[in-house]
């Protein structure tokens, strides 16, 4: 016992003595509404693909993504962003089968779309990474190089079709200059002042994409470094925020999320419009490899992982645990 008198008068641990205490006084609160769930679709597959480096990740068939997207408006989250994996057959330099109102993820945004309505918001991944057959983000010009300004082009294509394949909102991730704007005009052309443009405004060089390259059967040699951000740089994603911003961004996003909360919550500070953050297929796979070790406790992980995502500025969380998590904190 202590011998000076009332020492200590403040004792913050007051307000942790009970579940129900702790609850009461938390400054951040996670809810279903705050996830979204990339999905991934792939086609000519009749039963779902189990991805390897992500367990409890699969590609899914058209039927199960559909159920996929059932289940997620059930569980009360915001949104499902889908990636389309084509037949292998069917890549090509310029990625045609993303702009095919044929292709894998027109087909499946109309599947989606027609199961869920407007209970969900059906979301689209706009880039041309999983369509071609160099697996870059654009288009290659003569020197093997990304064309930022040919890239533009199809990418303007690429929301055109995807707006009337029934997304709601579009998110290019292949990080070109100017896409966004372009993007803007592209949808406002044909009449859909309606769909949002969530922009990939931050998006690192990281190789924590790496399950995301098998989850999407992606061609890659090389790297993106000359297009994704180097993760040394602060002000480089301060100035895209800017840029994004002019050319009409509805929503922003940070990608990946836990390597980068501090640049999360410098973006989250200087936007005016809500922000996002992805976390990515590593992050998934880092906690899962632990919890399958035995060495932390895997629902206590993804919750306090997502906590802290939330906690440094993010309206809403892509995660690839987003009905799990919304499931549990509606318990």
């Amino acid at each position: 016992m202590s011998t000076y008198g009332s020492f200590p008068g403040t004792r913050p641990r007051r307000l942790r003595t009970t579940p129900v205490m702790r609850r009461m006084v938390a400054e951040t609160r996670l809810h279903p509404a705050d996830l979204i769930l990339p999905a991934f679709v792939r086609e000519g597959i009749t039963e779902p693909v189990p991805i390897g480096a992500m367990p409890g990740v699969v590609q899914h068939t058209r039927d199960t993504l559909k159920k996929a997207a059932a289940e997620a408006v059930e569980a009360g989250i915001s949104g499902i962003m889908l990636f389309g994996v084509p037949e292998e057959g069917k890549k090509d330099a310029a990625g045609t089968a993303g702009t095919d109102p044929d292709g894998i993820l027109q087909v499946a945004l109309r599947d989606v779309r027609a199961e869920v309505g407007d209970e969900l918001l059906v979301m689209s991944d706009l880039c041309l990474d999983e369509f071609t057959d160099h697996g870059h983000c654009g288009v290659l010009d003569t020197e093997g190089r990304v064309d930022n300004d040919a890239t533009l082009e199809r990418y303007a294509e690429m929301a055109q079709v995807q707006a009337d394949a029934g997304a709601h909102v579009v998110g290019p991730s292949g990080m070109m200059d100017g896409q966004v704007g372009v993007i803007r005009d592209a949808l406002d052309q044909i009449g859909r002042e309606d769909v949002a443009v969530l922009a990939y405004t931050v998006k690192y060089a990281s190789a924590f994409f790496g399950p995301f390259r098998e989850a999407v059967g992606s061609s890659l040699k090389g790297d993106r470094k000359t297009y994704q951000q180097d993760a040394a740089n602060v002000g480089d994603a301060l100035r895209e925020l800017a840029l994004d911003l002019a050319e009409g961004a509805d929503m922003v996003m940070v990608k990946p999320a836990g390597p980068y909360l501090d640049i999360l919550a410098r973006v989250a500070d200087a936007s005016d419009v809500p922000v996002a953050a992805y976390q990515i297929s590593g992050e998934y796979a880092m906690i899962e490899a632990a919890a399958e070790k035995g060495w932390i406790n895997r629902e206590q992980a993804i919750l306090e992982s997502l906590t802290g995502i939330k906690r440094a500025g993010a309206r809403n969380i892509l995660t690839y645990w987003a009905v799990e998590a919304a499931r549990d904190l509606i318990r």
